[in-house]
């Protein structure tokens, strides 16, 4: 199940990426948000966190909560990176995500100001394939802060 949830993670932050619904709008509600600072810790994993509330999907596909980061490049440009997400529970109430993950090669992240996005997305099956609709979505500057390790 956990390499599924990668996978479907992967595919939904990278259309949660391109900001736009890449399947037909999503027939659920709900509302994502991120925590004002997330941690860095001396590998390199970053951690963030929010909340988020969606109602019961009408479709058959799963809800995902995503996120990723825009790290400033050495060449001066914004590089965005997906963390792993996790598997929405769509009841009506408000619950708590924490996403982490690398950043993969390259020198680790640090302790500063980045740019994240959060968004709560459907998996709706479009032709065989699991394709990204936009529930919600929240992007905002968020100060990483060292991790307690």
């Amino acid at each position: 199940m956990r390499v599924s949830l990668v996978a479907a993670g992967a595919v939904a932050a990278a259309g949660a990426l391109l900001g736009v619904a890449v399947g037909p709008a999503a027939a659920s509600s709900g509302a994502v948000s991120a925590d004002p600072t997330g941690t860095v810790s001396r590998d390199g994993t970053i951690a963030l966190s929010g909340t988020y509330r969606c109602s019961a999907p009408t479709g058959q596909g799963p809800v995902l909560v995503a996120s990723s980061v825009g790290i400033v490049s050495a060449q001066g440009g914004t590089v965005r990176y997906g963390l792993t997400g996790i598997a929405a529970q769509c009841d009506g109430a408000e619950h708590t995500w924490v996403n982490r993950g690398r950043l993969g090669t390259g020198p680790a992240p640090q302790a500063g100001p980045v740019d994240v996005q959060a968004t709560l997305v459907q998996l709706v099956m479009r032709g065989g394939l699991p394709l990204p609709s936009v529930i919600a979505a929240d992007r905002r500057q968020v100060e990483l802060r060292p991790a307690v390790e």
